[in-house]
């Protein structure tokens, strides 16, 4: 039975929301060790890259068509990737060490020499958390216009349209609420304004999904075209993400490198096997 691509957005959207939201309060339930954080780090960039090289960027190329598809696939995705890098020079948005644990404190001088922005220092500034958020805002708006133009792709194809993006996506907004509320409660915020900060963080990457999902089709002479640039944007941003932000995270730290080699070549196969998933002939389907 094929499935609406209109209520499977919907579904992806109240899945990223709840488990953003859910990663906003782990802290206070969980306590998130260091080698944990790394390895869902190691498992998300592969999977960020998988998705981005197997399936936003072909989908890209394929809705394009044409002589030039190629050319000017990469040429968005290139502008996504500057675009991405721009924003993490600008904002230094992510912090993703949870602990100090004796992984955390053997490799601390080590990565604070390469990741001097990320929220080691103490005390926390009581506004450290503005530039955190903006930053991260920021990024989950273009993942949400990922997910609204990779599910606005494959309308016309049917079944788990965009499961790759939703993959990634869900995976990664934890990580990211948990630096928010973390970041935070380090610079003497209450509990009531973490968790409203969490809630509106969760809320926005369904919002750019929804926006664009149903907002591309206002000027329907470009809207393939939008489409395609978005996939092959959000491919780079992706790219940029996990080599330039996730991965030199994880390579400063000299411990446990099997298992953090593992997850991301875990990451890359689940990214390809998505694959199986999606509807047959779905880079066809798009012209």
């Amino acid at each position: 039975m094929p499935v609406s691509p209109t209520l499977l957005l919907i579904c992806y959207c109240f899945a990223i929301a709840g488990f953003s939201i859910l990663g906003g309060f782990l802290p206070n339930w969980v306590k998130m060790t260091h080698t944990r954080t790394q390895l869902v780090m190691s498992l998300v960039s592969g999977l960020m890259l998988g998705v981005a090289f197997y399936h936003l960027l072909p989908h890209s190329v394929a809705l394009i068509g044409g002589p030039h598809g190629v050319d000017t696939a990469v040429s968005w995705l290139m502008l996504g990737l500057i675009v991405m890098l721009l924003l993490l020079r600008v904002f230094h948005f992510h912090q993703h060490d949870f602990s100090q644990e004796e992984g955390a404190q053997h490799d601390y001088h080590h990565h604070h020499d390469h990741q001097g922005a990320h929220a080691h220092e103490s005390p926390v500034n009581g506004l450290s958390w503005v530039g955190l958020a903006l930053g991260l805002a920021a990024h989950t708006l273009i993942d949400g216009v990922a997910l609204g133009a990779v599910m606005h792709a494959g309308s016309m194809a049917g079944g788990l349209v965009g499961i790759g993006v939703f993959l990634t996506i869900v995976l990664h907004k934890p990580l990211d609420a948990m630096s928010i509320v973390t970041v935070m409660g380090a610079g003497g915020w209450s509990r009531k304004a973490q968790t409203s900060a969490n809630l509106v963080f969760a809320l926005m990457c369904p919002l750019g999904a929804l926006l664009f999902f149903f907002g591309v089709d206002v000027v329907a002479d470009s809207r393939n075209y939008l489409v395609a640039a978005a996939l092959a944007f959000s491919a780079g941003a992706f790219i940029c993400i996990a080599l330039s932000d996730l991965l030199p995270e994880v390579h400063f730290h000299s411990h446990d490198r099997t298992k953090l080699t593992l997850a991301f070549v875990l990451g890359l196969v689940l990214a390809y096997g998505i694959g199986t998933v999606e509807p047959a002939g779905i880079h066809l389907s798009m012209h």
